[in-house]
């Protein structure tokens, strides 16, 4: 396969038109699959709260729970450039906090990057990451951490006045020194102007077509997770429907005893009538 990416690798795809695929993984066979397709990227998301745990939402995830999927993650894709995806509460309380725990996906999980949600709010704490030798991936839009402040799992920018405040938060990210923004849930206009003004690479999910590359999250195109399908979502494959058939079968041979069969077991070494004279010494 390829080389592993580089930040740098990433700059001159979106210099040349070149479009980026990533995908979240939060798992070691899942991740193995994915650098065996070729992807460019992996973000190992904080939706491993929704997709992995069950959890109604990404707030009660963990830097624990972050560093131990990302552990895992690079194990099964040691070759692809993988994201860190820093959790509620790791960035939000001070520069100083938000170094600290940034600094544990690189030093425990051999993460490439991170990536925080929010634009101008954050921008010292991205500033901060940045200046200690950490990539940084912005992320702005429907930002699912604060998505009680939005309202819900809503798109933004959908009126002049919200698209306007998006295009500040895109330009701070970057001032701030993130080398790339992800946008979620935006109109494709608006992906496009700040696609174009922004010169770090800006991709989507959610967002439409014109931007650098595209993200999704594993359990949706999968048809993995069945809780609810964004809008945005293609799905690739119905791993779910797979599984369950496959699980039925089991069930179902297992009660009619045509399972196992002569081909699933091992066999003795020694003569039969050594085991039974085995046996009739108890």
């Amino acid at each position: 396969m390829a080389k592993k990416k580089s930040i740098l690798d990433l700059q001159k795809m979106k210099e040349s038109g070149e479009k980026a695929a990533w995908v979240t993984a939060y798992d070691f066979p899942t991740a193995s699959f994915v650098e065996e397709a070729g992807m460019d990227m992996i973000l190992v998301g904080d939706s491993l709260g929704m997709v992995v745990k069950g959890y109604k939402g990404t707030v009660p995830v963990t830097m624990e729970d972050c560093i131990a999927h990302c552990q895992d993650v690079r194990r099964g894709a040691p070759k692809t450039f993988v994201i860190g995806d820093m959790p509620f509460g790791s960035y939000q309380v001070s520069d100083a906090k938000a170094v600290e725990n940034a600094t544990r996906f690189l030093k425990e999980a051999d993460m490439d990057a991170i990536k925080l949600e929010g634009g101008r709010r954050i921008a010292s704490q991205i500033q901060a990451i940045s200046d200690a030798g950490i990539v940084v991936f912005g992320h702005i839009g429907l930002t699912p951490q604060s998505s009680s402040q939005l309202g819900g799992f809503k798109a933004q920018g959908l009126t002049t006045d919200s698209a306007r405040e998006l295009i500040k938060d895109a330009q701070a990210v970057e001032d701030s020194g993130a080398r790339a923004l992800l946008l979620e849930a935006v109109p494709p206009e608006v992906t496009e102007f700040i696609t174009k003004k922004l010169t770090i690479p800006v991709y989507s999910i959610g967002a439409g077509l014109p931007c650098d590359g595209q993200l999704l999250i594993c359990g949706d195109m999968l048809g993995m997770f069945q809780a609810f399908t964004p809008k945005f979502v293609k799905k690739y494959a119905n791993v779910a429907e797979v599984e369950i058939n496959a699980f039925k079968e089991y069930i179902k041979e297992v009660k009619e005893e045509k399972f196992p069969t002569d081909d699933h077991v091992y066999h003795i070494k020694d003569s039969a009538e050594d085991f039974e004279k085995l046996f009739n010494e108890f």
